[in-house]
């Protein structure tokens, strides 16, 4: 089997399966890999599902963790507003959205295969023809408290992109991972997290964002990634990683390595920017006193932050 995306193709692959079912779900998982490799780099892909307004086309994605109730939300939303998909809400930078209305994953008893259920069968509205992206929405759906009424409050940006990046597809590969993240955010007024009981609660609690959000203003600064030096790094000095990305936030930095995402705080940002350049812990120790101060046992504090920081794979330290 070869799945194509438009004048590429990707390998083909084989599948074995004892039942029907469990051969429809390596079916839907293998074409829904293949469909975000091919466009790895090129769109912002959430792991989410989407609806669209049946006549406007404004989207929102809601995104979560697998087996969180983005299937669940998605068959109970799209009764009242057009499928986008329930896997992965694809985004290109003009915020237009590529529908990927796939089989929805049901799952009906553990350890087995979740059944592919087409969204005709349940009754769901087609989408409209040019969706566009709206919101975004973290899902939160609490159990074993009784049904509560949904809450929707907006999510901090730091907050924000600590749970998007890791509930995406290759959003490191894109040009700028984390400005690009930024952009569309503020494009569509910042992120939202709903929190709920019962999916059927969802309709009415969400329906003011599938209108017009306040663009917010930049609350953040991009960071220059480059590093002064390259080549191996000398024994008994550190310097910072290769970065995809690097972005400040109030006085909290986000950096984007190979690893993923990386929250630095305190003293944190301070090595980071230092660590341009090869530095000893000394002299990190020396850059961190000229921004907060040199109090008693600073120095071991530097040395601890910059342990922390290589085992994070933020900074790179010198061998022989």
């Amino acid at each position: 089997m070869t799945f194509q995306s438009g004048n590429q193709a990707t390998e083909g692959f084989e599948l074995g399966a004892s039942s029907f079912e469990e051969l429809a779900e390596q079916l839907t998982s293998r074409l829904t890999v293949a469909a975000i490799l091919a466009n790895a780099g090129r769109l912002t892909m959430l792991h989410a599902c989407g609806v669209a307004h049946p006549e406007t086309g404004a989207t929102v994605a809601l995104v979560a963790k697998s087996g969180t109730g983005k299937t669940t939300a998605a068959s109970v939303l799209a009764k009242t507003y057009g499928y986008v998909t329930d896997e992965t809400v694809a985004i290109r930078q003009d915020r237009t959205v590529m529908p990927y209305p796939k089989p929805l994953s049901v799952k009906l008893w553990h350890g087995r295969p979740k059944k592919q259920v087409g969204p005709d069968a349940l009754g769901l509205r087609l989408a409209p023809p040019s969706p566009f992206l709206q919101s975004i929405v973290l899902l939160n759906r609490v159990s074993g408290e009784g049904r509560i009424p949904p809450v929707l409050a907006r999510v901090p940006l730091t907050e924000a992109l600590l749970a998007l990046i890791p509930e995406s597809s290759s959003q490191g590969e894109i040009e700028q991972p984390l400005r690009s993240l930024c952009r569309i955010i503020e494009s569509v007024g910042g992120v939202w997290q709903v929190t709920y009981s019962e999916a059927a609660d969802l309709p009415a609690a969400l329906a003011s964002l599938f209108q017009v959000q306040r663009q917010q203003e930049p609350g953040w600064e991009p960071r220059d990634i480059m590093s002064a030096e390259l080549g191996q790094v000398r024994e008994g000095y550190v310097r910072r990683t290769p970065a995809k990305d690097a972005i400040a936030i109030g006085s909290e930095l986000l950096v984007m390595v190979d690893a993923g995402i990386k929250q630095l705080a305190g003293i944190g940002p301070v090595i980071w920017e230092a660590a341009a350049q090869p530095l000893t812990p000394h002299q990190l120790a020396e850059e961190v006193a000229k921004v907060h101060g040199a109090p008693e046992g600073y120095r071991a504090a530097v040395v601890h932050a910059v342990d922390l920081l290589v085992a994070d794979g933020v900074l790179e330290q010198g061998r022989s």
